[in-house]
């Protein structure tokens, strides 16, 4: 992790059975929920509530993760989130994924969320708690 990336928070999620693929590992499209799951976690551990009847709220414009290593039911994984110094309306996060009781690093991602007015769908300031939160 670079200097300039602040750590926020971690969560467990347990891995279910059919979050695996054919192959008999987690497949590729739910490491972006478990990335998801930190991401909401979080805003509502910071007093904002998540849902399609707020005014405001968090979405993502882009989001990445490279695989390093396959995770395998059962397990517990510990998604690790941080961000970068915020924009006016965004602020980049990062995501480390573990498995409970493996230090090894299994994935890395990122996603870059923007705060939007969710009747317009325009932009907006993020708001000045959740940004003081990143300093």
């Amino acid at each position: 992790m670079e200097t300039d990336r602040k750590y926020l928070f971690t969560t467990r999620i347990p891995v279910r059975w059919g979050d695996m693929d054919f192959y008999g590992h987690v497949n590729n499209t739910v490491y972006f929920r478990f990335f998801e799951q930190a991401r909401v976690e979080w805003i509502e551990g910071e007093g904002f509530r998540v849902g399609p009847d707020v005014p405001t709220g968090a979405v993502i414009i882009n989001a990445d993760c490279t695989f390093l290593l396959p995770v395998n039911y059962p397990a517990t994984v510990l998604v690790k989130m941080y961000a970068g110094q915020p924009g006016r309306s965004s602020v980049m996060t990062w995501y480390e994924l573990y498995v409970e009781g493996d230090e090894r690093l299994y994935a890395t991602g990122s996603s870059k969320v923007v705060w939007m007015d969710t009747r317009t769908g325009k932009s907006v300031p993020l708001p000045d708690t959740l940004r003081a939160r990143f300093y």
